[in-house]
């Protein structure tokens, strides 16, 4: 913990990729890192100042922990909110705050979140159970979503008919009305303690067929100026009805007739944020550090338009990671490789990212989907 003469340290709960890339940011500023993560390999192993060992659930864990930082954020909302409700009572500074944490934890409470807070989001039903999942078939088609647990893209099962009721999950959730959507998209908010907020441009998400993982995005998003704007007023209105300091990314659907609907929010850096790194003015790691640390925040307008393709493990490989077509990539203009130090794949795991940068978004496109089909990562 800092006294008088230093920085005071930031702990960070997770210490995966986003946690990496964050420390990228932070070493600009010679802010000090602590991190705690279960995997004793994680990509920040050898990056903070202080990495620690332990359950990211284990409330004894997470508390020790964070009695030796003064300010405390995480990469991964599945942490113990008990542990950081009590250092908070203690004085410690926890972003984003831990009922936000806990909120988020369940999408059963999420989703009446919004509906509380006149915030736009498609209908649901709250379900106990299998069995009441297909009480309600009538509702159908609808997607069953875990209340708990459910982390990219599991927990989510799409039910179109009634010969998908086998499919639904037998434990506390919800079935949302499957949404006709036109784009998927994503809006980035930032707020610090001071109460300023900042929001990025839309970006449009385009998810794998089969992993539900976002596989490409694109920046800007291809929306109307009002579509846009609507996008933006929602996110911020979000922010706003949590009272939350720290980073925010909104997950939104639009549909074919113009409307915004939030599906879920991450609070937190965000798969929908990676290309900020070379694509904004500033990075939405950066903007984390900024808004948790309570510093000034950085302005979020593109430099350009930006492609992300995310680079999965491939189908039917699993060991010690080999990546292929990487030097061949790396001498494309405007592309920027980011390994995120994970030393074994399994298949559609995250192994890292590529940013593609071009001033003409047909172009883009194109170089986006050629990348796509050179950088694979496979086993020995």
């Amino acid at each position: 913990m800092a006294n008088k003469n230093q920085s005071p340290v930031l702990g960070v709960l997770g210490g995966g990729q986003l946690g990496r890339m964050l420390i990228q940011s932070a070493i600009n500023y010679n802010q000090d890192i602590h991190i705690l993560d279960p995997d004793p390999n994680a990509p920040c192993k050898d990056l903070s100042q202080k990495f620690t060992v332990g359950s990211l659930k284990d409330f004894d864990t997470v508390y020790a922990f964070g009695k030796e930082c003064d300010v405390i954020t995480v990469e991964i909302e599945s942490v113990n909110a008990e542990a950081l409700i009590k250092l908070e009572s203690e004085g410690k500074k926890v972003y984003p705050q831990p009922k936000i944490l806990q909120l988020i934890q369940d999408k059963r409470e999420q989703k009446q979140f919004y509906q509380q807070h006149d915030i736009p989001t498609a209908e649901f039903i709250l379900t106990a159970d299998k069995s009441e999942v297909i009480h309600n078939k009538s509702f159908l088609p609808a997607v069953n979503k875990l209340g708990k647990e459910g982390y990219d893209g599991r927990g989510v099962q799409v039910i179109k008919s009634e010969e998908d009721l086998d499919k639904a999950f037998d434990a506390p959730g919800l079935l949302e009305k499957l949404i006709d959507f036109d784009k998927e998209i994503a809006v980035t908010v930032a707020r610090n303690e001071a109460g300023d907020l900042t929001v990025y441009p839309a970006v449009e998400c385009a998810f794998h067929p089969t992993a539900n993982l976002v596989e490409f995005l694109f920046a800007p998003a291809e929306i109307s100026k009002e579509v846009e704007e609507k996008a933006k007023e929602i996110a911020k209105d979000v922010i706003l009805k949590l009272g939350m300091v720290g980073i925010l990314a909104v997950e939104m659907f639009v549909t074919k007739e113009g409307e915004v609907l939030v599906n879920e929010i991450a609070p937190r850096p965000h798969n929908s944020g990676h290309h900020t790194i070379e694509a904004n003015f500033t990075s939405q790691f950066e903007q984390h550090l900024r808004s948790v640390m309570n510093w000034p925040l950085g302005n979020p307008e593109l430099r350009c338009p930006a492609a992300m393709i995310n680079l999965l493990g491939e189908e039917g490989f699993t060991g010690p990671a080999v990546v292929e077509g990487q030097e061949v990539a790396m001498a494309e203009k405007g592309v920027y490789i980011h390994m995120y130090g994970k030393k074994l794949t399994k298949p559609f795991r995250k192994m890292g990212h590529v940013t593609v940068l071009d001033e003409d978004v047909s172009a883009l496109k194109t170089k986006a989907l050629k990348i796509k089909d050179l950088i694979k990562i496979k086993s020995i």
